[in-house]
């Protein structure tokens, strides 16, 4: 796990990265708000303990810019103990605050709970990005399709087309309204392309393609997904 220190003393960033480093972590160290964003930035950051009181940019406005572009969590530091500040730095995205003078091990205790926490959603996103319908698995951030556990290789579109059906089971999509979702309003083809699709979905990820269980037809209608 890499940390980022970002406090203008560099003898207690010096002591911070001493103690975070004999426990395992990697640590990064900014003596400025204007430095500490632009290392965020990069990414590759698990954790930013964000000293509230800086040159060039406080804590304040460091936290306020990271999170336009980053949700790491953020510790910020500060020689205040007024609940204004706390609550002006939670506002910001702070997730945690802590008073200077600080135990150096309770700086630690806060870093691995947030860490934990982070990790637990970090899990659960990676959950939520799974949608299972039987025997058929789709994974909406590789885009990658299974039947059974196996992989199945499927085109760009029939990716989008079989997303779209798994995610509103049960609901009906005439080809028309498939069209225009998958392809766009602008594209110059007809119905029949959705046709198309449809029946190679069939035979991907169908048992029996002639007598489908899950990509269903409404006559007359269109395509769903059978829940």
């Amino acid at each position: 796990m890499k940390i980022l220190v970002v406090d203008d003393e560099r003898t207690l960033v010096k002591g911070i990265k001493f103690n975070l480093e004999n426990d395992g972590y990697e640590v990064e160290c900014a003596y400025d708000g204007e430095q500490g964003v632009e290392i965020a930035r990069r990414g590759g950051i698990d954790l930013i303990i964000l000293d509230l009181m800086m040159p060039k940019m406080d804590g304040f406005e460091a936290c306020r810019r990271i999170r336009e572009f980053s949700n790491v969590p953020i510790i910020m530091l500060t020689a205040k103990s007024e609940d204004t500040d706390k609550i002006i730095g939670f506002e910001y995205g702070a997730d945690d605050y802590v008073t200077k003078p600080f135990n150096i091990m309770e700086l630690k205790v806060r870093i691995r709970a947030i860490l934990r926490r982070s990790a637990g959603e970090s899990k659960r996103a990676e959950e939520d990005s799974r949608i299972v319908r039987g025997r058929i698995e789709i994974d909406t951030h590789s885009r990658n399709a299974y039947v059974d556990g196996r992989e199945v290789v499927l085109t760009a579109k029939e990716y989008d087309l079989i997303e779209l059906l798994m995610n509103n089971p049960g609901r009906v999509y005439s080809r028309e309204s498939i069209l225009n979702i998958v392809w766009g309003y602008e594209f110059p083809g007809d119905i029949r392309t959705v046709d198309v699709h449809v029946r190679r979905l069939r035979e991907k990820l169908e048992l029996n393609p002639a007598q489908p269980e899950y990509i269903m037809t409404k006559w007359g209608v269109g395509y769903y997904f059978r829940t």
